[in-house]
């Protein structure tokens, strides 16, 4: 299994990057709040990762820190929740706001993440309850390797990209990159001040 990787980046598009170790290019998938953490491509980068083997494909996952990954593998483990919803219910929350939902009982901010409905909400929210002992305290501290710098490339048509790819039906995501003031210029900051806003309106 491949549980780390350290090299260059080469190309990077939410949620996909791609990334130069020892010239080898690993494709890896990562959530928008590791994302934002991402320095421009030609700059390294340090990747903690998650390797889903299946029968038509390997696939990675990375994170910036631990606890997004730990969190990620907790989720895997429910029921209906694959590695793509993991990705984009990281997308829309931190672990650290997940826990906090776990440990409220709070069903009503999980729903408001695409492909998460009230079953699946009440889900996370039971079966996470106790596995979340297992791995508590969690560490929140990002890899000391994530080097953070501003993206400019093609900045509103990416972020819709990333939103469709999180779960999200193309109408919807251009609507709520059109909400997104037009100073913002950075690709991983429109997609944040989208999703923002998504959980402040729903």
């Amino acid at each position: 299994m491949i549980g780390r990787l350290s090299g260059e980046i080469i190309f990077k598009k939410p949620p996909q990057i791609l990334i130069d170790v020892n010239g080898v290019g690993y494709e890896v998938e990562a959530p928008m709040t590791t994302f934002y953490q991402l320095p421009d491509a030609g700059h390294k980068v340090t990747l903690l990762t998650h390797m889903v083997v299946r029968e038509d494909a390997q696939l990675l996952y990375g994170f910036a820190s631990e606890a997004e990954r730990s969190m990620f593998r907790l989720l895997i483990r429910i029921n209906g929740v694959g590695p793509k919803l993991g990705v984009t219910i990281l997308s829309g929350i931190t672990s650290t706001e997940l826990s906090r939902c776990v440990t409220e009982n709070d069903v009503s901010t999980l729903v408001k993440l695409p492909g998460v409905g009230k079953k699946t909400a009440e889900r996370l929210v039971i079966e996470l309850k106790d596995r979340l002992k297992e791995f508590a305290p969690i560490s929140t501290e990002t890899s000391p390797d994530i080097l953070v710098a501003e993206q400019l490339h093609s900045p509103r048509e990416d972020a819709i990209c990333a939103l469709v790819a999180l779960g999200y039906k193309s109408q919807e995501a251009n609507r709520m990159v059109k909400n997104v003031d037009n100073d913002v210029v950075n690709s991983e900051e429109i997609i944040r001040l989208a999703l923002q806003t998504m959980a402040v309106t729903n």
